[in-house]
């Protein structure tokens, strides 16, 4: 039986509700650790995705749902705290009475150079918890190389422009080499060595000259690999019924897609906003639309995977191909549940 690498999840991901107040320097706590990629998205409004990171600096936010370019603002996010992180007066993310969503990372709360690739990259990487963050300037040139700094090959990396108006750029370890997709879009799966024009390897991920992986000037991605018990970068075909998938460990954060069908949204479950079966309400990173609960769309978070209880098109379409994100509540089995004999 195969055990898992982190026997307490939340030590490296933390989803945490909070309720606006409207006041400065609002403090949100218990996440755990001092979070180094968070994102936060109103529940009760139709109010942007913010995504604040440590390598950017604590006062600059990127718009999952939009093309926009890197914005930076004092009354949002404006610092990363020991326990969670402080915020502004600014509506997006503080308005008074609003609840709130934040889902928290832990890369290594600091940086370095990295030179493994044609192009210098400054990273945070966390190589327990399979994250890094990698900031780097493009050249708009096709096979161009950026180190990630995991020391494995990634499953996920997520790319944007910081500079300029352009596409989120997707990539799946499920993927055939230039495959890719949009994280702001409904699009389905798509082929263009203009995007990523190979597949990653273990120091470095290759990029076409397209502006939302390889702009000229300022880009930021996350990347992620998984590990045992903790995370689950996984693909599935849908069956139109009920469908369980594996995945090792109790989920605390999914997100998914339809790579089929290119009318439908990303749709992002976790266990805070439904702690307990069944699992229905969910956010759209591609729309600004508040939480959405909906019997259509619901599932059942369980020990060992989940399980989607129903067919609809957007997480369970038959025969179409989805790909997600998974990050665990509880592992299946951890060193913590096992005689020390049999470790």
């Amino acid at each position: 039986m195969a055990y898992a690498t982190i026997n307490k999840p939340t030590d490296y991901f933390n989803t945490v509700l909070y309720t606006g107040n409207g006041t400065n320097a609002h403090g949100i706590t218990g996440v755990g650790f001092q979070p180094d990629w968070v994102w936060l998205k109103s529940r009760s409004e139709s109010e942007h995705h913010t995504i604040n990171d440590s390598v950017r600096g604590a006062n600059k936010q990127l718009y999952p749902h939009l093309t926009y370019g890197e914005a930076t603002d004092t009354d949002r996010l404006q610092s990363f705290d020991s326990d969670g992180f402080t915020l502004g007066t600014d509506v997006v993310v503080n308005k008074s009475s609003q609840t709130f969503v934040s889902w928290n990372w832990l890369a290594s709360n600091t940086t370095a150079s990295n030179t493994d690739g044609s192009i210098t990259s400054t990273v945070s990487v966390n190589t327990t918890s399979g994250f890094s963050i990698v900031s780097y300037t493009g050249n708009a040139t096709t096979g161009a190389t950026i180190g990630h700094g995991l020391g494995v090959t990634p499953d996920v990396i997520i790319a944007k422009s910081r500079a300029s108006t352009d596409n989120w750029g997707f990539f799946h370890s499920s993927f055939s080499s230039q495959d890719y997709m949009f994280l702001n879009t409904q699009s389905a799966k798509a082929s263009a060595s203009s995007v990523w024009n190979a597949l990653p390897s273990s120091s470095v991920f290759t990029v076409g000259d397209n502006a939302s992986v390889n702009d000229n000037g300022n880009m930021i991605a996350y990347c992620f690999v998984e590990k045992k018990g903790f995370s689950k970068f996984g693909s599935y075909t849908g069956s139109g019924s009920t469908n369980f998938i594996y995945t090792g460990f109790k989920p605390a954060f999914f997100l998914v897609k339809n790579t089929s069908d290119g009318s439908q949204d990303w749709f992002i479950y976790d266990n805070k906003r439904d702690p307990y079966n069944l699992m229905q309400t969910r956010l759209r990173p591609n729309q600004n639309t508040a939480d959405t609960t909906n019997p259509a769309y619901y599932m059942d978070f369980l020990s060992n995977g989940f399980c989607l209880k129903t067919g609809n098109t957007g997480f369970n379409g038959s025969g179409d191909n989805f790909i997600y994100m998974a990050f665990a509540e509880n592992p299946l089995v951890g060193t913590n549940n096992i005689p020390a004999t049999a470790r």
